[in-house]
C-alpha cells in the first residue's frame, strides 16, 4: 500500500479538501501512475452532488488521467517505466462477457469498474485522478502518443472518447452532415473530431456567443437553438446529431432536423427522465440513441487519430487548489473549454 496526496468530497454536495488515500500495492499485472494532469468532467460534479444517485464517499473523482508510468508489475508486458500513459473512465471489467471479449468492455454485463466512486473485483473502492499517483491494471490503461503534450491529452480519455466513439461509430465521415449540441467540454471535441473525419460539421448552441470559437474549432456552420429559423432552415438535412449537454431538450424539434435514417445519439445524460412524442422517430425511420465512453483498444486508436491530426482539448489549466472554484465555473459555463488540474500542485 502506498499513501499518496488527493482531493476528495467527504460526503454528498461538500466541497472537496486536500487528504491522503491509499493505493494498493503494486500486483503482477499492475502499472503504477505518477499523475502529472487530471481532467474536470461535468460527470464528476454530477456524482460529487449524487446527481445521477446514491455515490460512494469520501470520493476522489477524476477520469480524464494522463502520466507517467513509474513502476510495472512483474508479469507487465504492455508497457515500461518512463512510458506516458492515460488512464479513462474505467479500471476493469469481468473480461469475460460477450461485450468484453468484442473490445465493448464499457458494456460490460456485468457492470465495468469505474475509475472513481466504483467497487473494484477487490471489494475496495476506487479513487480517481485527482492525487498524485494511481494503481491500475494494464488491461485499462492506454499509451499517450508522443506528439501529444500530456495536458492536453488528458481530457481526451473521457471527453475525447465519448464523442469519437459515435462518430465512429455512426459513420461520421465525407458527405456526412453532422451537427454537435452543445459547445463545452465535450461538444468542442466533438467538433474537431468530426471535422478532422471529413464531415460538414454545425454546431447548435443555444446562442451565438461561441460562433467564433466554433468555426476556429473546425465547424461549417454554427446555429442559435433559440432562434426558432434555425428548425425551418435544418429541418430534415442531418445524418447525425451528437447531443452533448446534460440538460432537458425539445427532442421533437431536434429529431426533425435529421434526414430519413438519420440519428440523434446522447452522450450526455440529463439528471431527469427525458420525454418526447413516438412519431418524432417513426415519420422519417429515424433513431434515437445512447453511447457511453469506449472500450480500451477504441481509445487507443481515438489518441492515435487525435495525434496523428493534431488534436488535444482546450485546456484552463489550474491549480488543485481551485477544483471547487473550477466546479462553479463549469456549471455557469464558464470555461473554454476543459479545465486540467495540474496534480503537482496537490
Amino acid at each position: 500500500m502506498t499513501t499518496v496526496a488527493a482531493y476528495a468530497a467527504p460526503a454528498a454536495k461538500a466541497p472537496l479538501e486536500r487528504t491522503t488515500i491509499e493505493r494498493r500495492a503494486v500486483g503482477e499485472s499492475d502499472v503504477l501512475i505518477d499523475i502529472k494532469f487530471a481532467g474536470i468532467c461535468h460527470s464528476d460534479i454530477h456524482q460529487v452532488r449524487e446527481g445521477w444517485g446514491e455515490a460512494i464517499f469520501p470520493m476522489v473523482p477524476g477520469h480524464e488521467i494522463a502520466g507517467v508510468v513509474s513502476q510495472v508489475g512483474s508479469g507487465v508486458t504492455k508497457f515500461a517505466v518512463g512510458d506516458r500513459v492515460g488512464v479513462g473512465c474505467m479500471v476493469d471489467s469481468c473480461r469475460e462477457c460477450e461485450n468484453c471479449r468484442k473490445g465493448l468492455e464499457q458494456y460490460c454485463l456485468q457492470g465495468m469498474v469505474g475509475t472513481y466512486n466504483a467497487v473494484g473485483r477487490d471489494g475496495e473502492p476506487t479513487y480517481g485522478g485527482y492525487s498524485e499517483k494511481v494503481v491500475v491494471d494494464e488491461n485499462f490503461v492506454v499509451r499517450v502518443p508522443d506528439g501529444l503534450p500530456l495536458d492536453v491529452a488528458a481530457p481526451l480519455l473521457c471527453a475525447g472518447i465519448t464523442t469519437y466513439s459515435p462518430l465512429r461509430h455512426w459513420n461520421a465521415g465525407p458527405g456526412k452532415k453532422v451537427a454537435v449540441i452543445g459547445l463545452g467540454g465535450l461538444g468542442h471535441m466533438a467538433v474537431k473530431i468530426a471535422h478532422a473525419m471529413g464531415a460538414e460539421v454545425t454546431v447548435l448552441s443555444q446562442s451565438l456567443r461561441k460562433k467564433d470559437d466554433g468555426l476556429k474549432l473546425g465547424a461549417d456552420h454554427y446555429y442559435a437553438t433559440s432562434d426558432p429559423k434555425t428548425f425551418e432552415e435544418l429541418a430534415g438535412t442531418l445524418d447525425l446529431i451528437v447531443s452533448t449537454v446534460s440538460a432537458p431538450m425539445d427532442f421533437g424539434a431536434l429529431l426533425a432536423l435529421l434526414k430519413v435514417d438519420g440519428a440523434m445519439v446522447n452522450v450526455g445524460a440529463p439528471e431527469e427522465p427525458v420525454a418526447f412524442n413516438l412519431f418524432s422517430l417513426m415519420l422519417g425511420r429515424k433513431s434515437l440513441a445512447g453511447s457511453a465512453i469506449g472500450g480500451i483498444a477504441e481509445t487507443q486508436e481515438m489518441l492515435d487519430f487525435c495525434a496523428e491530426h493534431g488534436i488535444g482539448a482546450e485546456i484552463e489549466l489550474i491549480r488543485a487548489e481551485q477544483v471547487n472554484e473550477a466546479y462553479e465555473r463549469v456549471l455557469s459555463s464558464d470555461v473554454r473549454y476543459r479545465f486540467v488540474i495540474d496534480t503537482a500542485t496537490i
